[in-house]
């Protein structure tokens, strides 16, 4: 039987475990939601600096991160976007750098496609031997082009760790929320996964807030006027107003670039 005591615990561990939310009307009339604790919080990536992976078993040394198995495409304009970058890609830039276009992506079920893998992980990473060093071939090609890795990469690669979801009810009113990917979301794959950078605070390192960090990925996925209504709120409630990520701790608000 539960004892109040054990009650009161359950109840502590799940309110320490609050997020907090905000919530927009746009022109539109479009209803936009976002999870303030994990915009505020100090997540970073921390590809190459400790991720563990997400293979059954950790696996640092491999610096595969959460490219062990591909990525699944959004939809055909994703794959040809990435098709299209991928042809500019040199040998110097990728290590397992064909010609051969029908090698770099395969179908994994009906209707998918995704990148192919080679050796354990995305045909597009390159290991920790390769002479240009390891890392996505997209993002480094990207980079040394100086344009946005995000043009380059598939959509599920640059917007993880955010996720973006769309509900429309019986009066056809559409609401959005923006919020981290939590291991759940990956359905029954989440629970084969070692590890979830959002669930730990092993990748909560940073010192300048999310919303700030990705802030191009954010207005990729909200565009510019959600991003400025909640850019807008964060300084005019200030940042040390809200719930803390769970897994995060406090950090300073810095000035939003403009």
């Amino acid at each position: 039987m539960t004892t109040p005591e054990h009650r009161a615990e359950t109840i502590a561990e799940i309110v320490a475990d609050a997020r907090e939310w905000v919530s927009f009307t746009d022109g539109e009339g479009d209803t936009w939601q976002f999870d303030l604790s994990f915009m505020l919080s100090n997540y970073e990536c921390i590809y190459g600096n400790g991720c563990l992976g997400i293979d059954a078993e950790p696996a640092p040394e491999m610096a595969a991160g959460c490219c062990m198995h591909g990525a699944h495409f959004g939809d055909a304009d994703d794959e040809a976007d990435v098709l299209q970058h991928a042809r500019r890609l040199t040998p110097a830039q990728w290590q397992h750098h064909t010609s051969d276009e029908a090698r770099w992506f395969v179908d994994v079920e009906s209707g998918v496609r995704a990148t192919a893998t080679i050796d354990g992980a995305c045909r597009f990473l390159n290991r920790p031997d390769f002479e240009g060093g390891p890392g996505c071939a997209l993002h480094t090609g990207a980079e040394e082009a100086s344009e946005r890795p995000l043009d380059w990469k598939p959509d599920v690669c640059w917007q993880v760790p955010l996720r973006l979801e769309e509900h429309i009810d019986d009066n056809e009113h559409r609401t959005w929320w923006l919020r981290s990917w939590e291991r759940r979301d990956w359905g029954e794959g989440g629970t084969e996964m070692h590890w979830w950078c959002t669930e730990d605070d092993r990748a909560f390192v940073g010192n300048v807030a999310t919303y700030l960090t990705m802030r191009d990925e954010i207005v990729e996925m909200v565009g510019d006027d959600a991003y400025t209504m909640l850019v807008q709120h964060i300084e005019r409630v200030g940042a040390s107003r809200f719930a803390r990520h769970p897994a995060s701790v406090p950090v300073e608000l810095k000035e939003t670039r403009r």
